[in-house]
């Protein structure tokens, strides 16, 4: 008699986790720097003297297009579970029969039945095993999704969402009733019990920003700035935050709302106001709510600006249009971005610039590493945190081959993308040809791009009819500041369909069931879904800084009513304070070297006309 004996492992149950162009004015005569743009500049004792440099107007050639911001963790990978399998041998001697009472009988070869030893079935136990797994997580650690003017359904978490609570996210900030721990509630944010997180991310920003700090403590002790009343208008993420702390550390007076409705980092406006800055921002303004903003950082009683620094020219507008007289006591307007350069250029044409501006959007530190170093990086988190796609053998076309435009191809290009470029320059077309991309009109691709991206700083590039013939799933975003370059408002009529996938995430379907996927209702893609590198906005924000200081300490007179660039000089040095951080050794010339080119041994290097 055959005896086969079954022996069966016990089962393991594995815990449940519940993972709940205009044309620039015609150039002016150099002019000189004022002393304490000099000051804040100048090289430690025995550098030597370096030159004065002086501060001409707009170059002659029109403004490259430019761009106009902490995600929450990915779970991690689920650990190895043991499982328990089941075994099966047989044994010519021994045969298992089950029990009446529910246990197992052993016959032996002579026939006799012995109850089998019951085996005792244990559980794996988890080191973690007690926690709770199903709860909710904590409303410090939590993040949620700020509203969006959009018409669509709930939100979802967003990759680039700010800490908040979420039992605030039906209040407006406009309506509650906030003071900071000094008891002042010249702010309006979304939280300011958000501060805590906010102040870490700007301790973390401060290590990426060396200029900056280098230009907080060497000028900090002059206070250049003492008795400048800046109001400010720019993407308030944590290395602005940065920014605004140098300039309060060098003298000035700062009130400061958004430019970006999407841009916001709620707990980075929570520690400034905790920090007593007035901020008045949040993420996922209203339009109405922008506006507000703006308005509650220049009229306020016994507080006048005389300095603005602008980015998208917004706040410029709103003064003009609202409170002209202003313009009497202010001494200069600093602005970043190609949008608002364009601006003030027409300002200066029709005669209605009335006070000096400095155009930084067209420094070299601002084209060259703003604009193409950071939205070479950016362009791609951007994407990959909204859509999750992957970008070999996508078919792209890139509107714009300006400086922008240069740094999403090579992006796009490097990560296998089939990559079109659209440009009206013939020099700029010429060099999407030279770096190996095909030159189209964007009709002739619209059927059949995968992504279409905007980067021009015109306006109607994409067009109700270039979205209606997209194809299906085709994703459409913009890396230019204004939202003007694809035509959203063209798409808000009854017959289509807008569907919320996730924060700054929208599908936009047709009545035959075509859809696209619209990123940030067309306002720019990586400040309002992802962030950008903070090293390249430290380069930014010290030529901003030096422009502030130049302006406000220049002798009446100096500058006209006119828009002007940074001198070379100070592109120079910006560039210089960011060396050290990659452990770079300059070259210096020799005295004969020097005279022979016909150069100072300490700068400027290149002539303004020069191209780099």
């Amino acid at each position: 008699m055959s005896v086969q004996v079954v022996s069966a492992a016990a089962s393991t149950k594995v815990p449940e986790v519940e993972l709940k162009d205009l044309s620039p004015p015609d150039p002016e005569p150099q002019l000189g720097m004022s002393s304490a743009a000099v000051a804040a500049m100048a090289p430690p004792a025995g550098a030597g003297d370096p030159e004065t440099p002086a501060l001409a107007p707009a170059a002659e050639r029109p403004p490259a297009p430019g761009p106009a911001t902490f995600s929450p963790a990915a779970a991690p990978p689920a650990g190895k579970v043991p499982q328990a399998s089941a075994m099966k041998r047989s044994d010519p001697h021994h045969q298992h029969q089950r029990h009446r009472d529910g246990g197992e009988a052993l016959v032996s070869p002579d026939g006799t039945v012995t109850e089998a030893p019951r085996t005792v079935k244990k559980q794996i136990q988890f080191a973690d095993q007690k926690q709770e797994f199903n709860k909710r997580p904590t409303k410090i650690g939590r993040r949620s999704l700020s509203r969006s003017i959009s018409q669509s359904s709930t939100d979802s978490y967003s990759s680039a969402a700010s800490y908040t609570d979420s039992s605030d996210d039906e209040t407006s900030p406009r309506d509650k009733q906030q003071k900071n721990s000094k008891g002042s509630g010249d702010f309006c944010v979304k939280n300011i019990k958000q501060a805590e997180f906010g102040r870490r991310e700007i301790e973390i920003a401060e290590q990426e920003m060396p200029a900056l700090m280098a230009l907080r403590k060497r000028a900090q002790g002059e206070k250049p700035l003492a008795g400048a009343k800046i109001v400010g208008c720019t993407h308030i993420t944590a290395q602005t935050a940065v920014l605004m702390e140098t300039l309060s550390a060098l003298g000035a007076q700062c009130r400061w709302a958004a430019c970006n409705i999407y841009s916001t980092l709620n707990e980075v406006a929570a520690a400034l106001a905790e920090s007593g800055f007035p901020v008045f921002a949040w993420k996922g303004e209203s339009e109405d709510d922008f506006w507000w903003c703006i308005d509650r950082c220049v009229n306020v009683e016994g507080w006048q600006p005389n300095m603005i620094l602008d980015d998208g020219g917004d706040l410029t507008h709103w003064i003009y249009k609202k409170y002209p007289n202003m313009f009497k006591k202010i001494k200069g307007i600093v602005e970043e971005s190609v949008t608002g350069v364009h601006r003030l250029y027409q300002l200066s044409k029709a005669g209605k610039l009335c006070v000096p501006a400095m155009n930084v959007n067209d420094s070299v530190t601002k084209q060259k590493f703003d604009n193409l170093y950071c939205c070479r990086e950016s362009i791609l988190d951007g994407l990959k945190r909204t859509t999750d796609m992957m970008f070999g053998g996508k078919q792209v076309v890139v509107c714009g081959y300006g400086e922008v435009g240069k740094g999403c191809c090579a992006a796009l290009k490097a990560m296998g993308s089939i990559v079109y470029v659209t440009e009206i320059d013939p020099i700029c077309a010429l060099q999407a040809c030279m770096d190996g991309f095909r030159l189209v009109k964007l009709n002739e691709v619209i059927r059949q791009v995968d992504i279409v991206i905007t980067c021009t700083g015109n306006k109607n590039v994409v067009t109700r009819e270039h979205l209606d013939r997209m194809k299906n799933s085709c994703i459409v975003c913009n890396m230019g500041h204004s939202n003007t370059e694809i035509d959203v408002a063209s798409l808000r009529t009854p017959e289509l369909t807008w569907e919320r996938v996730r924060s700054q995430v929208d599908h936009v379907i047709w009545p035959d069931g075509k859809r696209i996927v619209l990123l940030a209702e067309g306002r720019l893609l990586n400040l309002s879904c992802s962030t950008v590198p903070t090293f390249v906005l430290s380069i930014t924000a010290t030529t901003q800084a030096l422009a502030l200081i130049e302006l406000y300490n220049a002798p009446e007179g100096r500058y006209k009513q006119d828009v002007y660039l940074l001198p070379k000089k100070m592109d120079e040095y910006v560039a210089s304070l960011h060396l050290p951080t990659f452990d770079a050794h300059l070259t210096e010339l020799t005295d004969e070297q020097a005279k022979y080119l016909g150069l100072n041994k300490n700068g400027p290097f290149k002539p303004n006309y020069y191209r780099y």
